[in-house]
């Protein structure tokens, strides 16, 4: 298993603004790909079909990249698209939510000029990671932008684009950064809050799809420093994966017993990682 782990840079964490590549060990393994179009990459996601990485780049575009690492699709500068994270959906689609538009939108696997608005427009502050419950619902987590504005909490959408619940999760501990289903069909939120404060409490959030109920969180205690994190990843293992400010930190779903800082570099304030 390779890691593959953006790194943020300038004000989004002075970190290397680089897409980064680590052995199963932890060994870093250097740039995975120089290619100039890479600027603060954000979300990731790999194309199980195609063999391709999908990243999004802070130079408002989304790329896809071949196991050599060089670019074979790129939807060039879109205005105003300021991507986040980005998820397949079961369409064959990529989503990626749009920071400025405050919304998701859905590309065709070629990125070719055909995407679609999938929410209106502005429908939560501040996108922080979505996914796609077993049941064809989206969950989006609405987090705190980097000016403080926002909410914390989860909504919940239809497959038509239609709000369910603008407020699916009530958890006064909740700041969402990344949001992921599990193997159980559960919500796992990366949380840090309050949101940017030096002594934030950090963790994953486990609440039931059915209820928005809390069920569980996954702390490191004193295995690791879980500072600032960010990109929530499952293995094919069932462990999942959480990267964060100078670390990459794994937790076992079954157990929820810590594994430890798997990756350790300092500067690496990570966003999204992926296994490709």
């Amino acid at each position: 298993m390779r890691f593959l782990v953006t790194s943020a840079a300038g004000m989004n964490g002075d970190g290397y603004g680089a897409l980064l590549a680590f052995a199963a060990d932890g060994k870093p393994c250097g740039v995975f790909s120089e290619d100039a179009r890479i600027a603060d990459p954000r979300g990731l996601a790999v194309d199980e079909e195609e063999g391709l990485l999908f990243l999004n780049s802070g130079a408002d575009r989304v790329l896809a990249l071949d196991l050599d690492g060089k670019v074979v699709r790129d939807t060039g500068p879109i205005g105003g698209l300021n991507p986040g994270g980005g998820i397949f959906g079961t369409d064959g689609r990529y989503y990626v939510g749009s920071r400025v538009a405050r919304t998701i939108l859905a590309f065709a696997r070629e990125l070719n000029a055909t995407r679609e608005q999938v929410l209106p427009p502005g429908i939560v502050p501040f996108p922080r990671g979505f996914a796609f419950g077993r049941d064809g619902r989206l969950f989006l987590a609405s987090g705190i932008g980097p000016d403080g504005e926002g909410e914390n909490t989860i909504g919940v959408f239809a497959q038509d684009g239609r709000i369910l619940s603008p407020r699916f999760v009530r958890d006064p501990e909740l700041s969402p950064l990344d949001l992921i289903i599990a193997p159980n069909g559960n919500v796992l939120v990366v949380s840090e809050y309050p949101f940017g404060a030096p002594d934030a409490v950090t963790g994953v959030r486990e609440y039931d799809a059915s209820n928005g109920q809390l069920v569980r969180v996954f702390t490191p205690l004193d295995q690791a420093a879980f500072r600032r994190p960010r990109g929530l990843r499952f293995a094919s293992d069932g462990q999942f994966y959480c990267v964060a400010q100078d670390a990459v930190v794994g937790f076992d779903f079954a157990s929820g017993v810590c594994l430890g800082a798997v990756i350790e570099l300092r500067r690496l304030n990570g966003q999204a990682l992926a296994f490709f």
